[in-house]
């Protein structure tokens, strides 16, 4: 460990060149958290496998050190049981460490007694695969979930009998026979069990009131589970919107999206609050409660006894049929230093994972035709997540995975530290100008959080910027030199970070994560884009990359070059500083045995034994530290010449190029205006005789297009209403046109032959649609139009 130091002010002074026209941003972090409080909450058994999981009034812990995990949302049901091994390998290897999921409950009972629990819907194998690739997860077993599902999943046979989401006798007698069930299916896969379950949630979104109903409904919840067999360590309901529940007895769990897909409005959204930090509260506005919130809610009063954790911070938006946000990758990486710098101790995404939604009797979607808020397509539920309705990678990924190897490596330290605010704040979420930042700190060690992003407003850039931390120990100023801030940026700055045999005491790029090959421990940073990094030592460092200086006896080690070679060393000790480019292709994972840097602009994941790669680029090049024993593979392997710290191998694929071929095959007819109604008083998605006046399309595609490759996505550049894909009779998908082409993997689908219809849109349509591709002037009254289909091959390269 390295000595102790704490820079001193007069010290900082001589080591650093402040200019005058800098603008130094300020933050007291002074003072100190209170100790925190454990025993107070009411939770189940917390002896597992992996120690015990507590939570105290300030964060998780487990095995008796602070934890701050990530968990992403993926619905087992959603998707085929066939895919569960691979996605959930995925979900892994992007840092996620709990998988959460609702159990619908008209997925398993659609009629009554009737239980499925079988195939896709095979809960106790999904646990088991979860387990064997070292996840948790959380079961958010409802009764009523939203999700976008009909009635919330409630099935149609309760609906229609009894009152719900209360303690009706008849009800919870019918929520007790279908939670007999499920505990049948899911015995032996709770924590104490050394299955994956840590945590239940009870219901979502509950505000409402009255006899029967708010916290003595949860209570109730919350016993029928335990006395059924679900004793697990946490016990869960969502925070927002007024929320109600015992205290004591629950956790809260927060969330916010960076849109609102279920508002009536078909204009674009004024800037959102979730790039606004939580220094007052941490219950954001509308988050898309089905019932309206009458008070404040208990999550608002219960700050004090519960930690701050989220559970629906958004991976993604969904494509409502009033309104069709596109989601840019920043949208959702921008929040991530918001929420950790707000005080968030478990960074919780909806959803990570898409999916679509399987058939029964009924159509198993939310549908403003019969009584739901929202209309959505009947399958389609890619949710524009990191990883889409048919696994496939989207941007947001590599831009958000930095930040959970960040969270992996650095969340035992950064859980117990609290939040400051800075001395001047933003005057309010439109306020695009006055920097967004907070300080998280313990002691002397911490991190500056900072976001310049809000969704579809440009924010200026922050010119000569330092940060001026008052520390107990004095004052910190940092960088040495000013710094600019561009409109997207987001990151996480360190100060009087112990880094085994040396401090750091400042760094102006994120740390990423910390690997041990050896006797030798490796750090590992992101610069960020058009910021010099520059790092600070309490001692003598051997400076690799940049201009080192000493003042006093620190050292500053300025213009630090990003690449892959080792840019600083002291003793056991060496620094990597990686580009933006190269941080976001950046996979930490075992393999061979050890915890790995894999450098690969492929898609990576492993089960730990198999190192697996997809690309649409039939050319892998994949750089690997700790160097590997080269193993056989999938495609011939080569061995290039080691430059810098990576072992680098490369492959080829022998590239693929079947045919598609598209003929029209029925204009679109003329559709009416579209109706005004529904709960939101909003424009209702077309009631199913509408359809007929769709355009068509036969696709027709060699039979041969999935042969050696790992998938072949259809991908479909359209404007129009609603697209939908039959094979023959057979709807297989659809969409509500939003902009980007529609991508339709064929491996789950197959070859065909399709049919593609395309209803019209109107131009007049009340829709929010982004500007970039609402329909034009020259398209005229309406548009429903083909531009092309194309085959995109997905490579696989499989290291064994």
């Amino acid at each position: 460990m390295s000595r102790s130091y704490i820079l001193s002010f007069t010290a900082l002074c001589g080591l650093m060149a402040i200019q005058a026209h800098g603008e130094i941003l300020r933050a007291d972090a002074r003072q100190q958290p209170a100790a925190p409080i454990a025993g107070r909450l009411h939770m189940g058994t917390k002896d597992g496998p992996d120690g015990p999981i507590t939570v105290n009034n300030h964060y998780l812990m487990k095995n008796g050190a602070p934890w701050l995990p990530v968990m992403g949302e993926l619905h087992f049901a959603r998707l085929p049981a066939e895919e569960w091994d691979a996605e959930l390998q995925k979900m892994k290897a992007a840092g996620v460490d709990i998988v959460s999921t609702y159990v619908m409950w008209n997925y398993h009972e659609e009629k009554p007694g009737q239980y499925n629990f079988s195939g896709d819907r095979d809960i106790r194998r999904f646990l088991d695969l979860a387990r064997k690739n070292g996840l948790y997860v959380v079961l958010r077993l409802g009764p009523w979930a939203h999700a976008e599902v009909r009635y919330g999943g409630i099935p149609d046979w309760v609906v229609a009998q009894v009152p719900t989401r209360c303690n009706d006798p008849q009800y919870l007698a019918y929520v007790r026979d279908y939670w007999s069930h499920l505990a049948q299916q899911t015995r032996g896969e709770m924590y104490k069990d050394g299955g994956p379950v840590i945590g239940v949630q009870l219901e979502n979104e509950y505000n409402l009131t009255g006899p029967g109903r708010g916290a003595e409904h949860i209570a109730a919840l919350k016993q029928m589970a335990q006395d059924l067999g679900f004793d697990v360590p946490l016990y869960t309901v969502t925070g927002w919107d007024g929320t109600v529940y015992p205290k004591g007895e629950i956790l809260p769990v927060q969330g916010g999206y960076p849109d609102e897909p279920w508002a009536a409005s078909a204009k674009m959204m004024p800037p959102n609050e979730v790039y606004s930090f939580r220094f007052d509260g941490r219950v954001k506005g509308n988050a898309g409660a089905q019932t309206p919130a009458k008070a404040r809610g208990t999550a608002t009063e219960d700050m004090d006894a519960t930690p701050f954790l989220g559970a629906e911070f958004a991976g993604g938006l969904p494509i409502m049929y009033r309104r069709r946000p596109l989601v840019q990758p920043q949208d959702i990486a921008a929040m991530l230093p918001v929420e950790l710098g707000s005080g968030v101790n478990l960074y919780g995404y909806y959803m990570f994972h898409g999916g679509r939604n399987p058939q029964g009797d009924t159509q198993l979607e939310e549908s403003d035709l019969n009584g739901g808020y929202n209309g959505l397509p009947i399958i389609n539920y890619d949710f524009q997540a990191p990883y889409g309705q048919y696994g496939q990678p989207n941007p947001a990924l590599n831009l958000i995975r930095p930040w959970h190897d960040f969270l992996n490596a650095f969340g035992d330290r950064l859980a117990p530290m609290t939040v400051h605010r800075p001395q001047v704040e933003p005057k309010g979420r439109d306020d695009l100008t006055t920097p967004r930042w907070s300080v998280r700190s313990l002691g002397d060690s911490g991190f500056v959080f900072l976001s310049n992003h809000v969704r579809q407003y440009p924010m200026a850039e922050q010119k000569g910027v330092q940060f001026r931390v008052d520390l107990p120990s004095g004052p910190l100023t940092f960088p040495s030199q000013p710094v600019s801030i561009a409109d997207g940026a987001a990151f996480a700055w360190p100060f009087n970070l112990d880094m085994d045999e040396v401090k750091l005491l400042w760094a102006s790029a994120q740390p990423l994560t910390r690997i041990q090959n050896g006797k030798t421990i490796l750090y590992v940073f992101e610069a960020q884009d058009g910021i010099a990094p520059e790092f600070a030592f309490d001692r003598d460092v051997a400076a690799l990359s940049g201009r080192k200086s000493r003042t006093g006896g620190h050292v500053v080690v300025r213009d630090v070059a990003p690449g892959r070679s080792v840019a600083i060393r002291a003793g056991k000790v060496a620094i990597l500083v990686l580009s933006s480019k190269d941080a976001q292709g950046l996979s930490v994972l075992d393999y061979q045995g050890q915890k790995r840097l894999i450098l690969s602009d492929a898609l990576v994941y492993s089960d730990g034994e198999h190192l697996r790669l997809r690309s649409e680029n039939p050319q892998f090049s994949l750089g690997v530290w700790p160097p590997i024993d080269v193993p056989k593979a999938s495609l011939p392997l080569a061995l290039v010449k080691t430059t810098g710290l990576f072992q680098t191998l490369r492959a080829q694929a022998a590239p693929v190029s079947p045919q598609v071929r598209i003929e029209k095959i029925r204009d679109a007819g003329s559709v009416p205006p579209l109706m005004i109604g529904g709960k939101a008083k909003a424009a209702l998605q077309p009631y199913p005789e509408i359809y007929g006046q769709a355009a068509a399309w036969k696709i027709n595609i060699d039979s041969n297009a999935l042969s050696g490759v790992a998938d072949m996505t259809l991908d479909i550049a359209y404007k129009g209403d609603v697209a939908r894909l039959f094979d023959g009779p057979d709807m297989v998908d659809d969409q509500f046109w939003y902009g980007p082409d529609w991508r339709v993997g064929l491996k789950r689908l197959g070859v065909g032959p399709f049919t593609l219809s395309v209803l019209p849109l109107r131009a007049d349509a009340p829709v929010y649609i982004d500007d970039a591709y609402r329909p034009k002037p020259t398209d005229g009254a309406q548009v429903a139009d083909v531009a092309s289909v194309k085959l995109v091959p997905t490579y696989a390269l499989d290291l064994n």
